[in-house]
């Protein structure tokens, strides 16, 4: 439901933004480690630490607001 919102950004940010999806379902030692409890989790990470934890199916402007402060 979020994927091509997060397609898109990742296209408008090329070079700013680098996303990243994972398959919970095909990687859950990943879910596990970084605390993943509910679809969909999108994650900010800025010099390999976490700054920003975005859960559940926003729209892209509130998406937006929540990562430009992070670009």
């Amino acid at each position: 439901m979020i994927a091509p919102t997060v397609d898109q950004l990742a296209l408008e940010y090329a070079g700013k933004l680098k996303v990243v999806k994972v398959d919970i379902d095909q990687n859950p030692d990943v879910s596990g480690r970084l605390g993943v409890l509910s679809i969909p989790t999108l994650m900010v990470f800025k010099g390999g630490q976490m700054v920003e934890r975005i859960l559940g199916a926003v729209p892209k402007p509130a998406l937006l607001a929540r990562l430009k402060p992070h670009l």
